[in-house]
């Protein structure tokens, strides 16, 4: 993964900024790809994309909203194919963010970056052992509904995984991120649904 700042692009450069918290950085991977490295690897365009991932940890849906238009400013540029990755998780329910606040911040960051002409990708929340379950169902709908309204792909993480059995061993000795069989689902997930069709990239 590269990250490019600035500047005029190449002719057909692809950029992609991905946002969120540590789970976007891959925290508790023993390999250190975490899902979105996995991915990565497994993306066949040409050129390859940089990739910048821009992830701040125990970040909520409002501190996203707030910052990442300018982090991401940074690192697209003029002429440059510019996509935008969100990676979401489960922290706005520990901070006592309101479902419809958790459903603007979203729709905010999707609406400011079609203006741009910024094609966005959406991943949502998986299960967390420290999250209500069907508190957690319940904001992961409601991002799959702002995404849904704007025609932006969203992979639906919570519903797969929440009785996975390997995803459970992953945190069942008290760990509070996912190993690396963890992040090896989210990667398929995000693999198996559109991420092909929406970066151009042959089956890989």
């Amino acid at each position: 993964m590269t990250t490019n700042h600035g500047g005029r692009a190449a002719i057909n450069e692809l950029r992609v900024c991905v946002i969120g918290d540590e789970l976007v950085a891959g925290q508790g991977d023993g390999r250190g790809l975490g899902w979105v490295g996995r991915v990565a690897a497994r993306t066949r365009t040409d050129p390859l994309p940089f990739i910048s991932v821009l992830a701040v940890p125990g970040e909520d849906s409002t501190g996203l909203s707030a910052r990442w238009e300018a982090e991401t400013d940074r690192r697209f540029a003029p002429g440059a194919d510019n996509r935008l990755v969100i990676g979401l998780s489960a922290t706005d329910l520990g901070r006592g963010i309101s479902l419809a606040r958790s459903r603007l911040n979203l729709a905010n960051i999707l609406d400011a970056a079609s203006a741009k002409r910024v094609q966005s990708f959406v991943v949502g929340p998986p299960p967390h052992p420290d999250a209500d379950p069907d508190r957690t169902e319940e904001l992961s709908n409601a991002f799959a509904d702002v995404c849904f309204r704007r025609r932006v792909p969203y992979v639906e993480t919570y519903a797969s995984l929440r009785s996975h059995e390997q995803w459970l061993a992953d945190f069942a000795e008290g760990g509070t991120h996912p190993g690396q069989a963890g992040y090896g689902l989210l990667a398929w997930l995000v693999l198996h649904h559109g991420w092909a069709r929406w970066i151009g990239s042959a089956e890989g």
